[in-house]
């Protein structure tokens, strides 16, 4: 990373550990980071979706958008990147949650909250839903920097290529919706 953007990184973790952590808001913060371990918390919320008629697209659509964000970021950017964690480059620095992969650019649970996010409102069908999904990934990306797993050049990364995935999965269901419904005469 160039070193003004690593110095902003530093500065601005070590502010949010300084001026916004809490004892009230560790519980939460801590709860819902993990929650985003492996996707998990978006993956689930994907496969509830296709359980219902009216959301079954989008559910497939936040599905599709995850595995080509898994695929770009933790298969392919990251260890391409391979940069460190904040707590193995900023001496006396905190993180408050265990993370075992070393690397941390981009962030994987960013990517996926807002690949799952983009492809909800590309494909939901409510306006609450897109608001929802949009601010759950806000906050994914937020908890990363709290608990000080991620720099914040990492969750912007992730968040814009998550963006791009979330666009693309959408794009993919999209498609192949509209063929499925023209073979079966629709």
């Amino acid at each position: 990373m160039p070193d003004i953007i690593q110095q902003f990184d530093e500065q601005a973790l070590v502010w949010i550990a300084q001026n916004i952590r809490s004892a009230m808001l560790d519980p939460f913060m801590e709860l819902y980071t993990q929650l985003g371990n492996a996707g998990m918390l978006f993956i689930a919320l994907g496969v509830l979706m296709l359980f219902f008629k009216p959301t079954r697209k989008a559910g497939f659509s936040a599905l599709c958008a995850m595995l080509i964000g898994l695929i770009v970021v933790n298969f392919t950017i990251k260890p391409l990147v391979s940069r460190p964690r904040p707590w193995l480059v900023m001496e006396n620095f905190v993180n408050l949650v265990p993370e075992h992969d070393p690397n941390s650019f981009p962030s994987g649970h960013t990517n996926a909250a807002f690949a799952f996010a983009l492809a909800a409102c590309v494909s939901a069908p409510r306006r609450w839903m897109k608001i929802t999904a949009v601010c759950m990934a806000v906050v994914m990306g937020l908890s990363r920097l709290y608990v000080g797993v991620h720099f914040p050049s990492d969750v912007l990364a992730g968040a814009a290529i998550g963006s791009l995935c979330g666009l693309a999965g959408a794009w993919v269901v999209k498609k192949a919706w509209e063929r499925v419904h023209a073979e079966a005469g629709f």
